[in-house]
């Protein structure tokens, strides 16, 4: 049963040609789409534009304004993540977001960009992030070794955080609704009251789709606000 559970995070295959390079694609061919005039003139893209607009805002404030110039790459990025998580949440699709080697190839060079930055611009300031003010001599090279290592994996916690937030909810909903399934000939009032919580956890994976990548796109703009 664990390895039935763990099939719906296997890159699908067609007539032995993996179609994780089209699902990478695919949310680009979207954005492209000419928008309808009716989509550009309803209430829900009214509220949608509104909250788009008040996350950048609250997500942009901190950032110095030098960093500004690196806004575009941050939203593009946002609505990239977040298109990826809510197309992986429609049924027979695939989300390339629970795979650590999706979620690591976009941290680790975005943060590798942070560091640049930082070593380029003010090498000073970044190298001295590694030791902090007042430490006593004996324990400098402790904590100089500690804070390397915490700078080191800051695009694993990156990745890991955003995969293992998506792959718990998938497998939450599966064995949710493997429950309900098995509970409906013997014990429908069961059954029902799990269906119950089904809907409760496909709203919240909704939820968790949307906020992860608010989550990874505001943990990159600190770190590129530590740097510049």
């Amino acid at each position: 049963m664990a390895l039935n559970l763990f099939n719906q995070f296997l890159a699908p295959q067609h007539l032995g040609i993996p179609l994780t390079l089209p699902a990478l694609i695919f949310p680009f061919i979207l954005a492209s789409l000419p928008p309808h005039p009716l989509w550009l003139s309803n209430r829900l893209f009214n509220l949608r534009q509104w909250l788009f607009l008040k996350g950048a805002h609250d997500l942009f404030t901190p950032l110095k304004k030098a960093g500004y110039k690196w806004i575009p790459l941050m939203v593009a990025l946002l609505t990239y993540i977040t298109l990826l998580n809510t197309l992986g949440l429609l049924p027979y699709t695939f989300t390339p977001t629970t795979q650590l080697s999706i979620t690591l190839s976009l941290a680790t060079p975005l943060w590798l960009m942070t560091i640049g930055l930082g070593l380029k611009h003010q090498p000073s300031k970044t190298l001295a992030h590694l030791l902090p003010q007042g430490t006593p001599t004996a324990l400098i090279p402790a904590l100089v070794a500690i804070e390397t290592i915490s700078l080191l994996i800051r695009p694993l916690a990156l990745g890991v955080r955003l995969a293992a937030n998506l792959t718990a909810g998938h497998l939450l909903m599966q064995l949710t609704a493997m429950a309900s399934f098995i509970l409906l000939p013997s014990l429908p009032p069961l059954a029902a009251l799990t269906g119950l919580l089904l809907v409760l956890l496909t709203l919240l994976e909704i939820a968790v789709a949307l906020i992860q990548p608010y989550v990874f796109v505001l943990l990159l703009t600190l770190y590129l606000d530590e740097n510049i």
